[in-house]
């Protein structure tokens, strides 16, 4: 198994092997494991515990120890820099995205990723790497 160094890289491949088009690792739904504690809104709960400016203990605890085997590392050709990354609302449910929580400040991962051959960026992403199109052009990844 590998060892991921940053958080937040990690987080964009789980959003893609967990909550991409075909999910291949099992769902973790954080709604639904608040519904057991007889939480109804995340978001609220977030809100109401002072929560909101970080990840759930939960999540953090559940994603953290998380292994993701290599077989599957291989299979990921794509990643999106987005701050909308479903994995990002069920790890911090009322986050607003207007700060830096979820920024990607390490691609030295990018290894445990053989074939990775693109990444996409919107105005709002999360990659906070200098020089980070150097980085991928490198690794021979594309970039829009």
């Amino acid at each position: 198994m590998s060892q991921f160094h940053d958080f937040n890289l990690k987080l964009l491949v789980i959003e893609e092997l967990m909550y991409g088009p075909e999910p291949l690792l099992p769902l973790y739904d954080l709604p639904a494991r608040l519904a057991e504690r007889g939480i109804g809104d995340p978001a609220s709960y977030a809100l109401d515990n002072g929560l909101h400016a970080e990840v759930l203990p939960e999540s953090l605890g559940h994603f953290e120890a998380l292994e993701i085997p290599d077989e599957l590392l291989a299979r990921v050709v794509e990643l999106s820099f987005d701050a909308g990354a479903e994995a990002f609302r069920h790890c911090a449910p009322a986050w607003d995205g207007e700060d830096d929580l979820f920024d990607v400040r390490s691609l030295d991962d990018l290894a445990l990723l053989p074939s990775l051959r693109k990444v996409t960026f919107v105005e709002d992403g999360v990659l906070a790497v200098p020089d980070a199109a150097e980085v991928f052009a490198a690794r021979g990844i594309d970039t829009d």
